[in-house]
């Protein structure tokens, strides 16, 4: 029986220069299971020898039972041999679908959006034959598409994207995907860590509901993902002189492209149409928080230069497609505890007959 070892399940017990221990229990729950077996084992064998009541050799018996169950569950096994996988890329975007991302200063006045779906699709083609997953910020951020090869799925997603609804609308903030790209982030890694992770971060970088970390001057939060990600960019939308937004109430007679009234900002006098304009030191903070570039997108240019510097094999050979497999040991003593088990079964059927006769 041949297997991977799992992360850390041989750490420390490494048995000789070659051997290594897999655990099928943990060691605490061999200890606490089989510890006070072997003790009441050797009591009972050391009782024996003083009484000579001739049970000794039964109780030397089932001492080594135990100790073969030890064995087994430690499950000692050899290096057999070591072999080069392929490795698949991971991409996951976070698509930032706030209110803001539907002000028109894309391409002239196009609303942010119209971009953001294009560069998505546009990765996707850049990137062929990889899985792909999207995780969507608004009020709330939550996983839209699981890891997935059906590239019609990301299409699909990406042509009907549209802002959130406006009346349900709690502000921007930039860090609100941190924890579902954390949770997506460590499960591929965890599932499939032989796997290449790319992260592509579309947002317009805007912090309006009254939490913003980098008014502070702080860093945003994504710098502990950075061991996870492999590649990617940050794609910033909007302009520095900012775009009015329509509302939406999720009809099509709404938003971007209709006669919807534009959002307005009550802070100010009169409540004049809102402004929002693209906030790159947010962005240029996310991108170095996950290690990656970030790339203004003003027009529907090609996106090659994103993925230029991204070669999978090249990032795959820090050696995790070299996949140790390993040859479990322990046959032996299950080969010996089957014959130990055979000859107490025996052992308790003699006993058993030899009583049946003093009954009788």
């Amino acid at each position: 029986m041949a297997g991977r070892r799992p992360d850390g399940a041989a750490a420390g017990a490494v048995a000789g220069a070659l051997m290594i221990l897999r655990l099928v229990w943990p060691v605490w729950a061999l200890v606490l299971v089989l510890g006070p077996l072997l003790v009441l084992c050797g009591a009972a064998w050391w009782r024996a020898r003083r009484t000579r009541d001739g049970t000794s050799t039964s109780w030397l018996r089932r001492g080594a039972m135990v100790l073969c169950t030890l064995v087994i569950g430690l499950a000692p096994a050899v290096p057999a041999e070591t072999q080069r996988v392929e490795t698949n890329a991971e991409v996951f975007f976070v698509v930032d679908r706030t209110g803001s991302m539907a002000a028109e200063d894309y391409d002239g006045a196009r609303p942010r959006l119209d971009g953001v779906r294009h560069d998505l699709v546009a990765v996707m083609n850049a990137v062929p034959g990889a899985r792909y997953s999207v995780i969507a910020f608004d009020s709330q951020a939550t996983r839209q598409l699981p890891l997935t090869t059906d590239g019609r799925a990301v299409r699909t997603w990406a042509e009907t994207l549209r802002q959130e609804i406006t009346f349900y609308s709690a502000g921007s903030t930039i860090d609100r995907p941190v924890r579902a790209l954390t949770g997506a982030l460590e499960g591929a890694a965890e599932r499939n860590p032989a796997n290449v992770r790319l992260v592509f971060f579309l947002s317009d970088g805007e912090n309006t509901d009254g939490d913003d970390s980098s008014a502070t001057g702080e860093t945003v939060g994504y710098g502990h993902l950075a061991p996870l990600v492999d590649g990617g960019a940050v794609l910033g939308y909007g302009t520095a002189q900012g775009g009015q937004m329509r509302s939406y109430d999720g009809t099509d007679a709404t938003g971007p492209g209709t006669d919807a009234p534009y959002i307005t900002d009550d802070t100010q006098p009169g409540s004049p149409p809102a402004v929002s304009r693209i906030d790159e030191r947010n962005l240029r903070q996310v991108a170095e928080g996950l290690g990656v570039q970030y790339s203004h997108r003003i027009a529907p240019t090609p996106v090659d230069d994103l993925v230029a510097g991204i070669d999978i094999e090249e990032i795959a050979s820090d050696g995790r497609r070299d996949l140790s497999t390993y040859r479990d040991v322990y046959w032996p003593a299950a080969a010996l505890l089957a014959v130990l088990v055979a000859w107490e079964a025996l052992g308790l059927t003699s006993r058993w007959r030899r009583l049946q006769e003093v009954a009788a």
